[in-house]
């Protein structure tokens, strides 16, 4: 987490964008996204220069020509901003009739894995003050180190404080990490988000490994799955893309494995027993059309809610012993539907489902506030499931309401703690705050998995005053009124 001095420095940068027109938190973070690339373009050529004259031999394969060095950071920084901006808008004749910002979205491999989605950008900068403006103040960020110009872009993306379109909206970041832990990202994972938006799962999975695995990286076979094949994500939304591609660049995943397009659609129908781990907040708010779904989905739960058939992708691309930790809407769990009960059967008969965690409503906030629950099941096709672990999460640190201030009550330790060790909860009674629950009573309940429907409440008896007692006392109070008013009327007369 950032605080302080960098803290203040991103506030600076996202008030000037502010005040210079641009107000959109989305588009704001773009142009953001894109100055920090251009930036690293020319710091990974300052790197391939300074190696190249150490070893006193040519420089292969520059990211820039000689004759393009106008367009390098480290140059335009330096210029007015009138010319800087010209850099930006107007091509410039000697440079082939380019600007800085196409050369920038002409970049190939050497721009890592952001440079393929770079299609579609646009320059919403409109004016030459505040390009200046940004331009110095990202030159003055720590940009060479990863951790810290990975939580920066945290930071940035936890300023988006409105919810996006199709049910999008921010997982706060603490949710993310303890779904994370649970799940325990293994040396040889395949791990996917079928709807990453930002990339925030994905991100804290590689964060997990770098922090509690970092000894794996000596293996080279490790090194190069890290680098290559161990993060998937997909998502429709190009913006979403552009932005998701640069938070795992700038968390030291350069090359994962992004995917645009619609993850329930026939295009994607290709995708099956593909990974090992799913982390996911899919879309709950969707519905669609029969013929606009992937049709091996529907065969698992016949439905128009995005929610199912996330669940049917999820079972359709795990491969088997794949795990999944997956967000859903308190509906999936009790909902009475048909399709909402086979969903919930294929978990709980054919798969192995683990644990239910169900969330407060306030979680979400100021997004939404909607009723959430986690899913934790690993696929089998063979069942497996003897008893589910719920827990009845009541905070996970922060207050429930619009401002989500920071409170001592946290369940989220008490959560990790037990669910590592599953065989203490076997005593755990029903009016606790997690308890074991076996297959056949799932099965007698119509494969319900909401918490109040096996959770146990515990009553505090009352004891009231007998009903003449209470009369009594009403009279006696109706005797005191009585009296004052009597005192008030005689001051008046």
């Amino acid at each position: 987490m950032i605080t302080g001095e960098i803290k203040s420095k991103i506030d600076k940068i996202w008030d000037d964008f502010w005040t210079g027109g641009i107000s959109n938190p989305l588009t704001v973070i773009e142009q953001f996204t894109y100055l920090i690339f251009i930036k690293q373009l020319d710091d990974k050529q300052i790197l391939m220069e300074k190696k190249a004259n150490l070893l006193g031999v040519p420089m292969e394969n520059p990211i820039y020509t000689k004759d393009q060095s106008a367009l390098r950071w480290s140059n335009f920084k330096n210029k007015d901003p009138e010319v800087m901006f010209n850099l930006f808008t107007r091509p410039q004749r000697e440079l082939n009739d380019v600007t800085a910002f196409d050369f920038m979205k002409t970049i190939g491999a050497e721009g890592g894995e952001f440079a393929k989605f770079m299609k579609g950008a646009i320059f919403m900068i409109q004016s030459p003050k505040l390009l200046d403006k940004v331009v110095q103040q990202i030159d003055q960020l720590p940009l060479d180190n990863r951790d810290t110009k990975g939580d920066l872009y945290e930071y940035m993306l936890s300023k988006i404080a409105e919810a996006g379109t199709n049910g999008q909206f921010r997982t706060p970041r603490h949710i993310i990490n303890m779904m994370v832990a649970m799940a325990q990202p293994k040396k040889d994972d395949i791990i996917c988000d079928p709807a990453c938006g930002t990339a925030g799962f994905l991100v804290s999975a590689g964060e997990y490994i770098y922090n509690n695995h970092n000894d794996w990286f000596q293996d080279k076979t490790f090194r190069e799955h890290f680098n290559s094949n161990m993060f998937h994500g997909t998502e429709f939304d190009p913006s979403m893309l552009r932005i998701a591609a640069m938070n795992l660049q700038l968390h030291g995943m350069e090359t994962p494995v992004l995917v645009g397009k619609d993850a329930l659609s026939e295009a994607n129908g290709d995708v099956e027993n593909a990974y090992t781990l799913i982390l996911a907040n899919p879309p709950f708010k969707g519905s669609l059309d029969y013929d606009e779904v992937e049709s091996s989905l529907l065969q698992t739960t016949k439905t128009k809610k995005t929610e199912l058939l996330f669940l049917s992708l999820m079972l359709r691309t795990l491969k088997v012993g794949g795990r999944a930790a997956v967000i859903v809407p308190d509906g999936v769990l009790f909902g009475s539907s048909n399709a909402h009960k086979s969903i919930r059967k294929e978990l709980v008969n054919n798969q192995k489902l683990e644990a239910v965690i169900s969330m407060p409503s306030g979680v979400f906030k100021p997004y939404a506030g909607v009723s959430t629950a986690v899913l934790f099941f690993t696929k089998t096709n063979s069942g497996g499931t003897d008893n589910v672990w719920f827990y009845d999460m009541k905070a996970d640190g922060y207050s429930l309401d619009d401002k989500r201030n920071e409170i001592k009550e946290n369940d989220i330790p008490d959560i990790l703690g037990r669910y590592k060790n599953l065989e203490a909860e076997i005593d755990r009674a029903r009016t606790d705050h997690s308890f074991l629950v076996p297959f056949d009573e799932i099965k007698g309940n119509d494969w319900d998995l909401s918490i109040n429907r096996y959770k146990e409440m515990v009553y505090e008896e009352i004891e009231y005053d007998a009903p003449k007692d209470i009369i009594e006392a009403i009279k006696d109070l109706d005797k005191e009124r009585t009296n004052a008013l009597l005192t008030l009327e005689n001051l008046f007369n």
